[in-house]
């Protein structure tokens, strides 16, 4: 598993929304047609490149045409928001394997277990203990992981999952009818497994499994999906296409 460090930069990303702008154009078109500082306050093009890598490294990269087709959809229509952001948390999570792995080994685990906080110390230890194995951090410097740390955090504030300024707090998101129906079309795109009940990815709804089972079995969803689901296994079908879901859950 390769890991880099796009979450420094994205935690350090002072415009984010150069994210549909790079969505739509890249940094040379932008600058042949109407002038990079038409589209940012960013001052130089080594920052911007900078961030445009990372940007369309983690945030805009696309495992298939079907999460191309969702979140191209989404934020040409809605640009930046509360839920595209939400979106985009869960696009970067598959796409950057240190913001996943830093998720399943402090986030989540803070988030399930009803915790308020989350302290830097905490992602530090998790980073050294990664670095002992792992040959992409055997370089890292203490200040790069200290550094990678307090990114991580503002990142996930970024996203809108945590909240505060220098103690930041979980914020413990709850999905809308609108973002829970296109989480489930997003998991459908990533997940390789038909048993859905075991996917990693069901945590990134915030629910715990019963309540996302209570929750997805109700009435109102049943124009969205077909559902089988037997003990312990759950398999989901979409009914929409990829195209058509924003509105429909609109």
């Amino acid at each position: 598993m390769k890991y880099n460090s796009d979450i420094n930069v994205l935690g350090s990303l002072p415009d984010w929304n150069l994210i549909p702008v790079f969505l739509n154009q890249d940094i040379n078109d932008i600058r042949s047609n109407v002038g990079l500082q038409s589209v940012t306050a960013i001052k130089t093009d080594k920052s911007i490149r900078r961030f445009e890598k990372a940007i369309t490294g983690t945030l805009i990269k696309f495992a298939n045409d079907n999460v191309s087709q969702l979140i191209t959809g989404f934020l040409n229509k809605e640009q930046i928001s509360n839920d595209s952001l939400l979106l985009i948390f869960w696009n970067a999570s598959f796409n950057n394997n240190l913001l996943f792995y830093l998720n399943q080994k402090v986030f989540f685990p803070a988030l399930y277990s009803g915790r308020i906080t989350i302290k830097k110390d905490e992602v530090i230890a998790c980073l050294k203990e990664l670095k002992e194995t792992d040959d992409d951090l055997k370089g890292w410097s203490e200040i790069t992981i200290t550094t990678t740390a307090s990114k991580y955090l503002t990142l996930l504030k970024k996203f809108g999952v945590m909240e505060g300024s220098l103690n930041k707090t979980i914020s413990h998101p709850y999905l809308s009818d609108k973002m829970f129906v296109l989480f489930i079309y997003w998991l459908l795109a990533i997940e390789n497994s038909s048993n859905i009940i075991n996917s990693e990815w069901l945590q990134y709804c915030f629910l715990e499994n019963q309540v996302f089972l209570e929750r997805l079995m109700q009435k109102k969803y049943t124009k969205f999906f077909n559902i089988t689901y037997s003990v312990d296994k759950l398999k989901i079908e979409t009914i929409y296409s990829y195209q058509e879901i924003y509105y429909a859950a609109s």
